[in-house]
C-alpha cells in the first residue's frame, strides 16, 4: 500500500514509521510543502492508496476538501473540525471516496469509551455525578480534547444528564491522560486511560488506513476498530 502522510509533527512522524514497519511505501508532506493544500492536486493524490492526516484543525479542512474531491481515501486523526463533518460526508458520498475519522485512534481509548457507556448505564439512576479531566502536551491546539468531548457525550447519552463538566490541562509533553470520575455521597469510581506514547494513535491510524483501502464511505473509527 502507498501511503501519503500529511503532517510532520510528532504523531505524523510516528505514523510514517509505523506504516513503513508494516511494509507500506510512505511519503510525508509537512506544512511548508503543502500550504493551503496546494500540493494535493488530483495527479499527485492519485499516486497513493490512502492519505493519513495529522495536521491542525485549520489545515485539515482544506486537506480534506482537496483529497476527497479526487475520490481518494483518507484517514483523519486531526480533531477540532467536526462542525464540518456533514459537509465531509456529503463530499464522500458525491465523489464515492473513503473517510475514516476519529477523536482518538488508540484501541485502549476505544475500549474505555465502551466501558464508560456501560458505567453510565449502570449508574444512571443511582445518584452519581460525572466529570471528565484530560491532560495533553502544551502544543495540542484543541481544548478540551476531542477524546474528552467524546467521553462526555458517551456518558450523557448513557445517563441522560444534561452536562458532564470537562477540565482540560496542558502540561509539558504529556501524550494523553483521560479520566472519567463518577461520584456519589457514598463512593467514587474512576476510569482512566493513560497513553505512555503516541504509538497507539499511530498504529490505530495505519490499521484504519489498511481497512479503508478496500472500501468507500464515511466511518467513525469508534464504529469500525473491532473489524481491523
Amino acid at each position: 500500500m502507498r501511503v501519503l502522510v500529511l503532517g510532520h509533527g510528532k504523531t505524523g512522524k510516528l505514523v510514517a514509521e509505523v506504516a513503513a514497519e508494516r511494509g507500506h511505501g510512505v511519503h510525508v508532506l509537512d506544512a511548508k510543502e503543502n500550504a493551503n493544500a496546494a500540493a494535493l492536486t488530483h495527479p499527485f493524490v492519485a499516486g497513493f492508496d490512502v492519505v493519513i492526516d495529522f495536521t491542525t484543525p485549520e489545515a485539515v479542512v482544506q486537506n480534506m476538501r482537496a483529497v476527497l474531491a479526487t475520490g481518494a481515501k483518507m484517514v483523519v486523526g486531526t480533531t477540532g473540525w467536526y462542525d464540518k463533518l456533514d459537509k465531509a460526508r456529503e463530499m464522500v458520498e458525491r465523489r464515492q471516496a473513503g473517510l475514516v475519522y476519529g477523536t482518538n485512534f488508540s484501541i485502549g481509548v476505544q475500549v474505555m469509551l465502551q466501558m464508560a457507556k456501560k458505567m453510565g448505564e449502570l449508574l444512571k439512576n443511582a445518584g452519581y455525578t460525572f466529570e471528565v479531566e484530560e491532560t495533553h502536551h502544551v502544543t495540542k491546539l484543541d481544548s478540551p480534547s476531542g477524546t474528552a468531548l467524546t467521553l462526555a457525550q458517551v456518558v450523557k447519552s448513557a445517563t441522560g444528564v444534561a452536562d458532564v463538566p470537562i477540565k482540560a490541562n496542558r502540561l509539558g509533553d504529556a501524550a494523553g491522560l483521560h479520566v472519567l470520575e463518577a461520584k456519589s455521597k457514598a463512593d467514587k469510581l474512576i476510569l482512566t486511560h493513560e497513553a505512555h506514547s503516541r504509538r497507539g494513535f499511530a498504529e490505530g491510524a495505519v490499521r484504519a488506513a489498511e481497512w479503508l483501502s478496500t472500501r468507500t464511505g464515511c466511518y467513525d473509527f469508534q464504529d469500525i476498530y473491532t473489524q481491523m
